[in-house]
């Protein structure tokens, strides 16, 4: 018996719920005292929150709620919410990030104003991305896109002081309000063509739009080009160096890991449940053969991300280059599947998935060891992280396992989720896809052991001082270090539960 067979069906969104709950909560608590100092509390609400809706998911998923064993999918509100094997998976990615930012931000905000607005905007916006993977509806994906993109937007812009910050903000939210009406049109275009909103009626109603092929074409292309700018993805990316560099650097972890992971969430839907290849390719007047299309943008992404990140002094810059390579990676997932690929687009697409958990510790604790050094007072290039393991060698040690595990070194968790994604890949016939992503994997290893030789090898041009050691800060990034180096023996469960969950897209 699942957990859901004898509660209501609502409960079934409970992650979702619980999230914007604790949003709530701690805008009350600002509410009733603007100017508290407590932000252990806050921090610890935040997180509470984060992992309370981390574990209903994470038991949902283990239970087998909305899988094929239990029943199927549960639909809510007229279909235009699915709870699912992959919402529930993703939602683990997105409290689990959501968690560690929280943590992390306990010491980052200390002496700071406007921390209850921090956290509720933080818990709001993983409202929003946890709805994104449960969307069953074009509109309800627009919505929920919009719910994790507005806090997203203020949390950039959080340092109000400082001018790389609200010039960050400004960008991010610029380009994505052009995206978000780029992304509109292409919904009303298929809306136009199919009659409806929901994806599986869309995917019914194919047949009849032979003679508006090249309207569906177009709006199908700006549906794509919305997921895109959300993942970060070639030629959307740009927005991403400038909001990552200028935005605190917990917030740049979460918009690189949760957020990428949301607008994956939804393309994977979107694309296999909306728009399945056969049907789509097969349509009088010409198909839309969307599986090229990401395999082009996932070669470009990767490559220029990649190359883009060796060219960087500044180390969150780098990082921020290495979150577009590796979408380029998780785009492999939609750029293998194929007409008559059964079982083989299951494994792909369910690989990618796996991919992104992984990238979920590793890229978040990258981003808060540099909250840490930002804590510190020190630089933001690579000179500037010379001699660091001397003063701080478990921070250093844990910086390591993440630049290595980036890079695809064994023996971390990235290691694994590189191997069976382009394992996966050639499975579908994509080696030409999977060999691209394996040199530019090479690649990444030049200017990810850039970061380590500084910190292990280079001597500080000067004495060099790092003043208090932030607890929490060091809680999450040991947390993400752990987690990181603990998936490649626990890989595989986390990759069978994965795939299991992507077959029941096709």
């Amino acid at each position: 018996m699942t957990p859901l067979q004898t509660a209501p069906e609502w409960t079934a969104a409970a992650p979702a719920i619980i999230l914007a709950v604790t949003g709530l909560a701690l805008l009350l608590i600002d509410t009733i005292d603007p100017d508290t100092s407590s932000n252990g509390l806050l921090a610890g609400l935040s997180t509470l929150g984060s992992l309370a809706a981390g574990g209903v998911a994470g038991w949902f998923l283990t239970q087998g709620t909305g899988m094929e064993s239990s029943g199927g999918a549960i639909t809510l509100y007229g279909d235009a919410l699915v709870i699912d094997g992959m919402s529930l998976f993703f939602t683990l990615i997105f409290t689990s990030v959501a968690a560690m930012v929280s943590v992390a931000s306990y010491d980052y905000l200390a002496g700071r104003r406007y921390q209850g607005e921090f956290y509720s905007l933080v818990m709001f916006a993983a409202t929003g991305m946890t709805l994104m993977a449960m969307s069953n509806s074009l509109a309800t994906v627009f919505v929920s896109l919009e719910l994790a993109s507005l806090p997203s937007y203020a949390l950039v812009a959080f340092l109000k002081k400082n001018r790389g910050s609200i010039e960050a903000g400004l960008k991010y939210f610029l380009i994505g309000a052009l995206s978000s009406a780029v992304f509109a049109f292409g919904i009303s275009l298929v809306y136009a063509v199919t009659g409806t909103l929901l994806l599986p009626e869309i995917a019914a109603n194919l047949s009849v739009s032979s003679d508006l092929v090249g309207v569906l074409g177009l709006g199908v292309l700006m549906i794509a080009g919305g997921f895109a700018f959300k993942t970060a993805s070639v030629p959307f990316h740009f927005w991403a160096p400038e909001a990552y560099e200028g935005a605190p650097a917990p917030v740049s972890a979460f918009l690189s890991s949760a957020s990428k992971a949301a607008g994956f969430a939804v393309a994977f839907r979107v694309f296999t449940v909306a728009f399945p290849l056969g049907p789509v390719t097969s349509l009088n007047g010409g198909g839309v053969d969307w599986s090229l299309l990401f395999a082009v943008l996932a070669v470009v992404t990767m490559t220029l991300g990649n190359f883009a990140a060796a060219t960087q002094e500044n180390v969150k810059r780098m990082l921020a280059y290495s979150s577009i390579g590796h979408a380029g990676y998780a785009l492999i997932g939609l750029a293998a599947i194929t007409t008559d690929g059964g079982a083989a687009n299951g494994h792909v697409l369910g690989a990618s998935m796996a991919h992104l958990l992984v990238y979920g510790f590793m890229n978040t604790g990258a981003f808060l060891f540099i909250a840490m050094v930002e804590k510190w007072g020190l630089g933001r290039t690579f000179a500037d992280y010379n001699g660091i393991a001397s003063k701080a060698p478990i921070a250093a040690t844990a910086m390591t396992v993440f630049m290595f595990s980036l890079a695809g070194l064994p023996p971390f968790g990235g290691f694994l989720s590189k191997y069976f994604l382009f394992l996966s890949a050639i499975e579908s016939g994509f080696w030409w896809l999977a060999a691209v992503g394996a040199v530019n994997s090479a690649l990444s290893l030049f200017y990810y052991s850039r970061v380590v030789k500084a910190m292990w090898i280079e001597e500080p041009s000067e004495p060099l001082e790092i003043g208090s050691q932030p607890v929490g800060l060091y809680v999450a990034v040991i947390f993400a270090a752990v987690g990181t180096v603990l998936l490649l023996p626990g890989f595989r469960p986390v990759i069978e539960t994965a795939q299991t969950v992507a077959a029941a897209l096709f």
